[in-house]
């Protein structure tokens, strides 16, 4: 036999094929073991899962269950991997561990903020204090945040530390001692059941509640502050001097763009230019986070290291990298100091900071496990993070682009092309690059802007290809250098570039949103549908292999799960606005009156909101009822003095359902088989939704929801009839 046949006899001819599903075991194992140095990525996602737990209660747990659960988990933890049990046994213990110190570091983390809330007061009474820092503006005016010294009619232990304050005229700058005479009330609760609690943010910020000033601000002669009050308000006082001298170089206008970019300051921006940036998709530009403090970074990064590189003896004696990378700290910390630290800012200078490290310590500076090293620094300090819109898209989008960053096949480079074939390849190597990292960032962040804004910008990705350009490489490095030559005199040049930059930005913001069909809303999911879609997008992003693309369906849940019934009616916190869903819009009975809740409300159920026709509707000073009963389910009486019986009557007639703002104590005979809501169900519950049903009302408040909570602080039903809150 030839040498070919004898080979071939080494095989049994009647040899029997693997069958299919050991081939499916035996693929199913390979995707397993490539997860080899991956699982230890899962740990910041146990340990925020337990956070999340913490917010999803009902009720406050004690301190000490979830302590000892964390050390328990934890000692066994450490215990199997002293005894050297295999990755099989101390992985998940890892896992368990941190999610339970997940959940006590939340615990903890509200124990050690604690700080007085601010009562709902039945009068207007008068608050003396520090001028903080100037915030950004509200529906009723410019706002500040001021330390209060003294409120009339509370101790001094119940005084809470910070406020934010509702001021009529030019905002006082920081730094400014400060008497008003306003209305205080504690943080608003959410606008409707489930929707976003600022109070909950309020509680972690010790922001203990909102004062609506109903006269002019006045100066205060006021003991000096500590020190470190003092410091954080000379900070703030020159935050808010570069944005004047911003504004002044470049007109409101524009320079209320450029500052905001800056320093966070929005007080000069325009109505009409924030909503196209909404709508447009580029509202993430104005808010300082993980964008800003990236090209910020990057430039000075880029900056020093060609500096170093274009000096031979420093280059000879020195690493420049690791020169630029200490450059790039300084020059992210020091926009930290300029933005006013906000969270958000916080946590994306932490996210430099974890890849600039990295590279000081010779590691690679943007890989996943650089990023779970940063999200797990973010949450042990913040673990209140987990619940918030920011953080959520931007780890979710940084991982995303991490994840197309590892899977992207390296670039083949001709060793000799004429120069305009070159340059036509770059520029179109690119575009590709921009293109897809848009398509990406922008799936990873779809289901939490659907879920939490309810607002999908369609032409988001053309929005941000053609800005994103003059963003990276003409404002924000000219307003880097603006800003740190201005207090000398010296930024104009730079910032009229960055002005010109704006300029261009806005047309195209105002452009894009002007177009057909520019945005279009979509309802919010049921709660528990947010958690799948974000474990999800983290196991496309985490595991690697083809196995990764079973958390597809899971990513879109939010796009795809089915939507709650719309409720008939809502109802605002405290009975002073109403709205009812007609033919896929939300009717509001009081235009113009606490318009961002029922704004709130309508986007969150996917409606339109559009004010209450003239015609059909019977409409007093404190009340409004439709002419007939079938024209609309509620009439609505928003007076602080309790209607008459005669006015309670009528409005018995004219609707199903009555609410009343004061508290009612005897109901007419009209009344009997109608649902009459007063200020008690009101300061008990808050808003409200009810769905008419055969059987009868079904409601669902927010105090429910919000369950009880230390930031879930319940007003005194008599001050419910207090002017309105800040409006937040």
């Amino acid at each position: 036999m030839g040498e070919g046949s004898e080979r071939a006899a080494l095989i049994p001819p009647d040899a029997a094929k693997p069958s299919l599903s050991a081939r499916l075991r035996a693929w199913a194992w390979d995707e397993v073991l490539a997860q080899s140095m991956r699982w230890r990525l899962w740990a910041p996602v146990a340990f925020g899962g337990g956070a999340a737990v913490y917010f999803a209660l009902r009720q406050e747990p004690p301190l000490w269950p979830p302590a000892v659960a964390a050390v328990s988990a934890t000692g066994v933890w450490l215990g199997a991997k002293l005894l050297r049990r295999g990755r099989a046994v101390t992985l998940p213990l890892m896992l368990v561990a941190c999610l339970f110190l997940g959940l006590a570091g939340a615990r903890l983390r509200a124990e050690a903020v604690a700080a007085p809330i601010a009562p709902a007061l039945a009068e207007p009474t008068v608050v003396e204090g520090w001028v903080v820092d100037v915030d950004s503006p509200g529906d009723r005016g410019h706002r500040i945040v001021v330390a209060p010294v003294r409120i009339r009619g509370l101790e001094p232990e119940a005084t809470p530390i910070r406020l934010r304050a509702t001021v009529r005229g030019e905002p006082p700058t920081p730094g400014s001692a400060i008497r008003l005479f306003a209305i205080l009330n504690p943080p608003p609760p959410p606008a409707s059941p489930g929707a976003y609690d600022f109070g909950r943010n309020a509680w972690f910020q010790r922001l203990g509640g909102t004062a609506f000033a109903l006269g002019e601000t006045r100066e205060a002669y006021l003991a000096p502050p500590p020190w470190r009050l003092r410091l954080s308000m000379a900070v703030n006082g020159a935050r808010f001097a570069l944005s004047q001298r911003i504004v002044a170089r470049l007109g409101e206008r524009t320079g209320g763009i450029a500052a905001a970019m800056t320093t966070g300051h929005e007080t000069w921006i325009a109505r009409e230019d924030l909503d196209a940036m909404r709508d447009s998709g580029l509202a993430h530009i104005l808010s300082i986070s993980g964008l800003h403090m990236a090209i910020v970074g990057g430039f000075a990064f880029f900056l020093v290291r060609l500096g170093v590189a274009a000096w031979p003896w420093l280059a000879l004696r020195v690493s420049g990298k690791k020169v630029a990378a200490v450059a790039g700290l300084v020059a992210v910390w020091s926009y930290l100091v300029l933005s006013g630290a906000p969270p958000p800012a916080q946590r994306a200078a932490i996210t430099a900071s974890v890849a600039f490290a990295a590279i000081l310590l010779d590691r690679p500076a943007i890989t996943m496990h650089a990023l779970a090293l940063a999200a797990m620094v973010v949450l042990i300090l913040q673990p209140e993070a987990i619940v918030t819109p920011g953080f959520q898209m931007s780890f979710a989008a940084t991982a995303a682009l991490v994840a197309l960053s590892e899977g992207w096949p390296p670039r083949t480079r001709e060793l000799s092309v004429p120069w305009p074939i070159a340059a036509f390849q770059s520029a179109r190597h690119w575009l590709l690059i921009a293109v897809t990292a848009s398509l990406v960032a922008g799936a990873a962040t779809g289901p939490f802007a659907v879920q939490h804004f309810n607002r999908a910008a369609m032409y988001g990705l053309l929005a941000n290809l053609t800005t994103s350009p003059i963003a990276d490489f003409v404002m924000m490095p000219a307003l880097a250098l603006g800003a740190l030559l201005e207090p000398i005199g010296l930024g104009g040049p730079f910032l009229w570039v960055a002005g010109k930059g704006v300029d261009l930005m806005l047309a195209i913001g105002h452009w894009t949103a002007g177009l057909p069909g520019a945005v279009k809303t979509i309802a919010s999911a049921p709660d528990h549908v947010l958690p799948i879609s974000f474990l999800g997008v983290l196991f496309l992003c985490l595991w690697q292999g083809r196995l990764r693309w079973l958390g597809l369906p899971f990513a879109c849940a939010v796009l795809l799960w089915p939507r709650a019934p719309t409720p008939t009616l809502w109802i605002g916190d405290g009975g002073t606005n109403a709205a009812f869903s007609e033919a896929g819009k939300a009717v509001v009975v009081r235009p113009g009156v606490r318009q961002f809740a029922a704004d709130l409300w309508s986007r969150r159920r996917g409606l339109t909101l559009e004010p209450r026709p003239e015609d059909g509707w019977v409409c007093a000073r404190s009340s409004c009822a439709p002419a007939k009963t079938d024209r609309a389910p509620i009439a609505l009486w928003w007076g602080k003095a309790a209607p008459d019986a005669g006015q309670l009557a009528a409005l018995c007639a004219s609707a199903p359902l009555v609410s009343v703002r004061a508290v009612v104590q005897d109901l007419p005979p009209s009344c009997d088989g109608k649902l009459v809501l007063d200020g008690l169900d009101y300061a008990q519950g808050g808003s409200v939704e009810l769905w008419r049903t055969a059987q009868g009302w079904r409601a669902v408040w927010a105090t429910d929801v919000r369950g009880d909570r230390p930031w879930s602080r319940i007003s005194d039903p008599d001050a419910a009839d207090v002017v309105p809150s800040d409006g937040v």
